[in-house]
């Protein structure tokens, strides 16, 4: 029986290894008790159990023993002998207690869409897989595919993924039985079929802006989540930065609406004729602008790489949501429509920036870029940017 323990800023891992039977127990609690003194202070135990092959009665009270000594104790990776003892046993229901997941590897798979949170690669004609940057918990895994089961159950078209598993030391999402293609690589394919295509997109956009989100749900508030994420940027930018982009979302009319916030072409995938989304990170309730507003971040006014990150040329990426939008306010006047896409360009510039909070550890010179362009596009513009604002409130809900 192996034994090793490590401990980063109070989140501490101790692994085990080989059979914790009888006749090794004695010894493994005198290793434990070794390896955990030698950590220092633990605010948080995760036993990896991906090394445990058996595991006797007697182990089963060192487990307890530590789930009672360490209140944040979870037992990881169980191999599934080892989790059918846990679970006849009751210990599932007692301590936190996870399965070893499948593990995939990607090398030499396409991908077929890249953004803040993570890379969607297709690993055959049936399956994608979407992998989570470095750093991303578990918890947070399982908040995207609470997202998506509670946003398919009121009318959201969306895959969903019940399989996390690991990539390498990441975490990722498989969605299988999806023979779909990006709504990205059907533009860069058909681009004579722009117009097909733009009224798709903004049918799609319309059928989430007609759901109501109910009270009481998981789903949260977008107007929430923009302020929190302009709260951080604050480390990047100065007061008057913050205080005008804090303005901009505090302008913007309360609603109830289902938003996906991350609706760019890759994160739609077209199945028999229909569109279907994937990526539900970022989806919440509110105001259908503050949707529109993130996708013309994207699509039209991207910092970054443009093609690496949309994967279009710009121009195309452009003529799409351009298009989209026209038949998103279908029926109504060219000045009316212009008037809502200048409310949309507005909104989107406080997308532009909060990317950045995705992260702490952005290049200096990306926090540079992004400054001078924050200096272009918006301080320069600020009348204008605060008289929209104030335009916001004639955009009712039905």
């Amino acid at each position: 029986m192996k034994v090793t323990a490590n401990n980063r800023n109070g989140q501490a891992t101790l692994t085990l290894e080989g059979r914790m039977d009888t006749s090794a127990t004695a010894q493994a609690t005198a290793d434990i008790d070794a390896q955990l003194a030698a950590c220092g202070k633990i605010d948080c135990l995760t036993c990896d159990a991906a090394g445990l092959e058996y595991i006797s009665s007697s182990g089963l009270r060192i487990l307890l023993g530590l789930a009672k000594r360490f209140p944040n104790f979870r037992v990881t990776e169980v191999c599934p002998d080892v989790y059918q003892v846990l679970e006849m046993t009751g210990f599932t229901k007692i301590m936190n207690v996870e399965k070893a997941m499948r593990r995939f590897s990607v090398d030499g798979c396409q991908i077929i869409g890249r953004g803040g949170v993570g890379v969607v690669y297709r690993i055959d004609d049936d399956t994608i897989i979407k992998v989570f940057r470095e750093g991303t918990t578990i918890d947070e895994v399982q908040t995207e595919i609470t997202m998506a089961k509670e946003s398919f159950v009121l009318g959201m078209p969306t895959a969903i993924s019940f399989d996390i598993v690991r990539v390498g030391s990441q975490y990722g999402l498989v969605y299988e039985l999806l023979k779909a293609d990006t709504l990205t690589a059907c533009l860069r394919r058909e681009p004579q079929r722009v117009d097909e295509f733009a009224r798709l997109y903004a049918s799609l956009f319309r059928h989430l802006h007609d759901i109501r989100v109910p009270k009481g749900g998981n789903i949260p508030s977008s107007i929430e989540r923009e302020e929190e994420a302009v709260r951080i940027i604050s480390r990047y930018f100065d007061a008057p930065a913050i205080d005008l982009l804090m303005r901009i979302v505090q302008s913007i009319p309360q609603g109830d609406r289902l938003l996906h916030c991350d609706l760019q072409t890759k994160n739609a995938m077209l199945q028999n004729g229909e569109l279907m989304l994937i990526d539900m990170g970022e989806v919440g309730y509110g105001h259908p602008i503050i949707d529109l507003g993130h996708s013309h971040s994207a699509m039209m006014a991207l910092v970054g790489d443009y093609e690496q990150i949309i994967g279009l040329p710009r121009q195309l990426a452009n003529d799409v949501w351009m298009k989209m939008i026209q038949y998103y306010f279908e029926g109504q006047s060219a000045d009316f429509i212009k008037h809502r896409t200048e409310q949309i360009a507005v909104v989107s510039c406080v997308r532009n920036f909060t990317w950045l909070s995705l992260s702490n550890s952005f290049p200096d010179e990306v926090i540079r870029h992004c400054q001078e362009l924050f200096a272009e596009r918006v301080t320069k513009r600020k009348d204008y940017i605060l008289s929209v604002c104030d335009t916001f409130k004639d955009w009712t809900l039905d």
